[in-house]
């Protein structure tokens, strides 16, 4: 149980990482290329980011019976 816990909250803290660090990227992207160096893409695209980490988060834990393709016990 706790192993599985341990998990989740490694796939959770990687999944936020990286799509906080994809938002930040798009947002100094569409900054610099559209809105003249300004900062506020920047941070939508990181909040963005944080958000859908976020709610991918909630989601894992309010399933706990949910079975991730990884691993495949035999009865």
């Amino acid at each position: 149980m706790a192993e599985e816990h341990g998990r989740k909250w490694d796939r959770c803290l990687a999944d936020t990482a990286l799509k906080t660090v994809t938002g930040l990227g798009v947002g100094i992207v569409f900054s610099v290329l559209l809105f003249k160096r300004r900062t506020w893409p920047v941070a939508f695209g990181s909040g963005l980011g944080v958000g859908m980490g976020y709610t991918n988060c909630q989601n894992d834990f309010r399933s706990p019976y949910l079975i991730h393709g990884r691993m495949v016990k035999d009865q």
